[in-house]
């Protein structure tokens, strides 16, 4: 008589599937929660707000376009970025 090759299979792929569910609550359920969060922050920014640039450009938001902000580094001095570019929110007015 065969042994039972049903529950063997079984057995051989619970590490596997093990893994999966440790890499799901490990890395992909908390890096989709950190983009909700930056998404959330970047949908809540206005102007005045005290921001960081991925590139560690310090600046104010003085304008908001449908995909980039305009920041004001120093007194004469605009840039535009793209919304994905900020790092973090330094100040709120």
């Amino acid at each position: 008589m065969p042994p039972n090759t049903g529950a063997s299979a079984i057995y051989q792929m619970m590490p596997i599937i093990f893994i999966f569910i440790m890499a799901y609550f490990f890395i992909f359920k908390p890096q989709k929660e950190k983009q909700k969060e930056h998404q959330n922050m970047i949908s809540n920014l206005k102007k005045n707000d005290e921001v960081v640039t991925n590139g560690g450009i310090h600046g104010t938001v003085v304008g908001v376009k449908d995909k980039t902000f305009i920041l004001r580094a120093d007194e004469n001095t605009k840039l535009e970025v793209d919304k994905n570019a900020i790092s973090y929110v330094k100040k709120v007015r």
